[in-house]
């Protein structure tokens, strides 16, 4: 289970560093990934449940990282849309 919990993790930096490390055109560049986000968020809700939600604490904690990513991310577009 630590593999997908890895896995997981290096997804999610892998997406937000490919989203950062470019120039942010607009909101639409932010939009994609928290897109990513919410779908890591999804895969790690499978994962947890997959293992009977045992994996000694490290992956709700996982799972509320990601959640707390999501939501920083959602302030983000509003506020670039509101900017425009």
């Amino acid at each position: 289970m630590k593999k997908v919990l890895l896995i997981a993790i290096a997804a999610l930096s892998l997406a937000a560093g490919a989203a950062f490390a470019r120039d942010v055109k607009d909101w639409r560049d932010i939009h994609r990934a928290h897109e990513q986000i919410q779908q890591s968020i999804r895969e790690m809700e499978r994962a947890r449940a997959a293992n009977h939600y045992d994996m000694a604490g490290h992956g709700a904690k996982a799972e509320e990282l990601l959640r707390r990513a999501e939501h920083e991310l959602r302030e983000a577009i509003e506020a670039a849309k509101g900017e425009k």
